[in-house]
């Protein structure tokens, strides 16, 4: 990609990206970035007029990704230099991700339905044996509509689950493509880690990354 990518392309979406930049060229830390651009992504969250129907439903049978079958991964903006992707998660009743990581930064927030958050810390300190990661839950939380969290690499590791009757939607502002990245999916009950790349509905990465290390 030689320039951004504007798959949902509006005012209110335009007016968000730019200031996600503007505060990006000037904080001098994540913490900082992410501080700044909270109160902007809270008033995203709020609007219930900019996010079309199509970026709020579930994949049609047959189409997945590398979250699962059913769930959602809906680009609705990328930087041409991959260093940001804002995108719509959409996970239908009942239905869990699996555990995964980001290794990226960024806010993640609700935007419809309920779900609940278990945040993971890995135990082993990063062995390195091949395909190996002992990881635990040292939080839960309870999510509904406009709630909101950081992502850091102390807590970049989660699952979520749908709890509601309908469909939530959350939406995703991180640090790079993490739809066309190689990271990583965790098996706790066996302490198992593999590397995976979720990919996006509607959109195609380029190409292939190195695989992310375990």
């Amino acid at each position: 990609m030689t320039g951004d990518q504007w798959i949902l392309d509006n005012d209110r979406m335009r007016s968000f990206i730019g200031t996600v930049k503007a505060i990006r060229t000037t904080a001098q830390s994540p913490e900082e970035a992410i501080a700044r651009i909270r109160p902007h992504f809270a008033d995203l969250l709020g609007d219930a007029a900019w996010l079309p129907a199509r970026y709020q439903e579930p994949p049609a049978e047959g189409d997945s990704g590398g979250m699962g079958k059913r769930i959602g991964m809906w680009l609705l903006y990328r930087s041409g230099d991959g260093s940001m992707a804002f995108s719509a998660l959409v996970l239908p009743p009942g239905m869990q991700t699996p555990v995964h990581d980001h290794l990226a930064w960024g806010l993640v927030g609700l935007y419809r339905g309920r779900q609940s958050e278990q945040v993971y810390a890995r135990r082993d300190h990063h062995r390195h044996d091949e395909g190996f990661a002992d990881v635990e839950v040292v939080q839960e939380n309870v999510l509904s509509p406009g709630d909101f969290y950081d992502l850091l690499p102390g807590n970049d590791i989660h699952s979520v689950r749908t709890t509601s009757a309908e469909t939530s939607v959350s939406l995703h502002l991180l640090s790079n493509d993490n739809g066309c990245i190689w990271r990583h999916r965790y098996k706790p009950q066996e302490r198992r880690i593999e590397p995976f790349k979720s990919g996006w509905l509607n959109a195609e990465c380029g190409h292939d990354h190195e695989h992310a290390r375990a």
